[in-house]
């Protein structure tokens, strides 16, 4: 339920915001600040909410990393269109067993009110620790004038979170030194030991000197790199290459994220952000619609996607979705699947959704950092480290918070079960008594990075996508709806329209075992841009620098 608070001329909306086990309620406007005088640039209000979280963490050996949730803030002004919120880099406040970290829009630059506001915040645990953890009355300053708004505007405010799992800086290797089922998987030189990046460097791609990154000369891949063992390319020192350390999603966008984001999207922009358009009868003043957000089926949850338009009410209206996995025509309930792994993106889905929240897409060598952390490279090996894997046969709990495997001895959606027929909850093979190998985590703790859904990364093998030098999304949207970041793959014009430079790493329900690989590259340079779905994704935020 909604709830209007009175906040000096400021009004906002109160509500709770589910991610997979993440819930974000009593957001408020506090402590109106306004001694710098009547729509004074310095004027500023505090964004509060209360958080919390299971299955967090915070751990000083091993990994030596923590998961945090990276929080931001989207408003609109008398009913218009929403926005992201500029946020200050001091004057938050969060309780004393937490900390906070301000995610700038460029993080190796200095804090700057508009050319390099803050995003979002980092929220983590200050000491270590396991379990849920939750934190109440966070405050986080915005100078809302900067952004056009006067003190007696009146507002609509949304606060955002997406659980993130820190990956620190440190050298890592890339490929695994096998030699079956060999599929384009880096090495050193034409030699079969693997590569090691120690730092973030101008590489050297193919050829045969010792110290270059190569390929097994693109053997078994489904599109070939442009370099091999004889062909050269150059990959410059701004490509993020995974030893500088990053922020990773710790779970798939889900269905309950996409939904959030369509919800706050403009109607043009909507309109190339989900398949199917088709509504039904006119109903009560608003057209109904019924249609699920998939190519396959108007009519039913195909492929576990239970994503739907439920409302349309004409233009200029935003059209509206919700969760409906049982398809009973009752949003958003418990079982309505919320918190399952989203299917259909496109690569300009995936990459307009990292762009509105802050984010930017991983590239594949960040993607083997993220599953394989420092550890010496096993041949064949999964995210979990081991070549041992098991697929889920059926599910419990079917669309629920608590949906999980049928056999508990599963780590992995693969193979195309008949039971399962799509994508699982994220994080569903994880329990208080898991190992990393039984929950199918990452060594940084990072969740189905092998299976459920093919993952986008940008590859270093392809001309449009070698650019690419790891720019964050602002959290705005071209008027289309389509991520509009200068060198992002398939940028052309202003905005990303193509999908070269796009491809897949991590395999799918669909897949057998060979592709959910890590080094596996077979369809790294995939272009493949339309919506299909087992086609889903994450994304990445370099780490905080100032």
């Amino acid at each position: 339920m909604k709830k209007i608070l009175i906040l000096s001329a400021i009004w906002a909306f109160s509500f709770r915001i589910f991610a997979n086990d993440l819930s974000i309620s009593n957001v408020r406007l506090l402590n109106q600040n306004t001694s710098f005088g009547f729509n004074n640039t310095n004027n500023y209000s505090m964004v509060s909410f209360d958080m919390s979280w299971e299955n967090s963490w915070r751990v000083s050996a091993g990994p030596t990393n923590w998961d945090a949730v990276w929080v931001f803030v989207k408003f609109r002004v008398s009913g218009g269109n929403w926005q992201h919120a500029f946020l200050h880099q001091n004057g938050h406040i969060v309780p004393s067993a937490a900390e906070s970290t301000v995610g700038l829009r460029y993080p190796d630059s200095v804090f700057h009110t508009s050319n390099n506001p803050g995003l979002g915040v980092f929220l983590y645990r200050k000491q270590n620790g396991a379990g849920t953890f939750s934190m109440s009355n966070v405050q986080l300053r915005w100078n809302y004038t900067l952004q056009g708004l006067s003190d007696t505007s009146k507002i609509d405010l949304q606060v955002l979170g997406i659980e993130m799992v820190y990956v620190p800086q440190a050298s890592y290797y890339v490929g695994d030194g096998s030699v079956t089922n060999v599929e384009g998987n880096f090495r050193n030189a034409t030699t079969n030991t693997p590569f090691l990046i120690s730092s973030e460097s101008a590489l050297t791609l193919g050829g045969n000197t010792d110290g270059n990154l190569c390929n097994n000369n693109a053997s078994g891949m489904f599109a070939a790199d442009d370099f091999n063992n004889t062909q050269t390319q150059s990959l410059s020192v701004s490509f993020p290459k995974g030893y500088n350390a990053f922020y990773c999603m710790k779970y798939e966008v889900t269905q309950g994220q996409y939904r959030d984001f369509l919800n706050l999207l403009t109607r043009s922009q909507q309109a190339n952000r989900f398949s199917n358009t088709t509504v039904g009868a006119f109903a009560g003043g608003v057209y109904w619609s019924g249609s699920f957000v998939v190519n396959a089926s108007p009519t039913i949850p195909y492929n576990r996607i239970g994503l739907r338009l439920i409302s349309d009410g004409g233009s200029p209206q935003s059209r509206t979705y919700a969760c409906d996995l049982n398809n009973n025509q009752v949003y958003n309930e418990s079982s309505d699947g919320e918190s399952i792994a989203m299917g259909q993106l496109s690569w300009f889905d995936l990459l307009a959704y990292l762009d509105w929240s802050g984010l930017r897409p991983m590239t594949e060598l960040e993607f083997e950092k993220a599953c394989r952390g420092p550890n010496t490279p096993v041949p064949n090996e999964y995210a979990w480290g081991t070549t041992t894997i098991v697929a889920s046969s059926g599910i419990s709990n079917a669309g629920t918070a608590n949906e999980v495997p049928s056999n508990l001895t599963a780590n992995a959606v693969h193979a195309n079960v008949s039971a399962v027929y799509g994508p699982m909850r994220v994080g569903c093979f994880a329990n208080n008594s898991s190992t990393r190998s039984s929950a199918g985590a990452t060594y940084y703790g990072i969740m189905e990075m092998s299976g459920n859904l093919w993952e986008r990364v940008v590859p270093v093998g392809h001309s449009w996508a070698r650019p690419f030098t790891g720019i964050h999304g602002n959290g705005a949207l071209s008027n289309t709806g389509n991520a509009n970041e200068s060198f992002w793959p398939g940028w052309l014009g202003g905005e990303v329209v193509f999908s070269l430079g796009a491809g897949f790493k991590g395999g799918l329900w669909v897949n057998g075992n060979r592709e959910l690989r890590v080094s596996s590259r077979i369809q790294v340079n995939d272009p493949n841009g339309d919506r299909i779905t087992f086609l889903g994704g994450r994304g990445v935020r370099t780490a905080p620098t100032f």
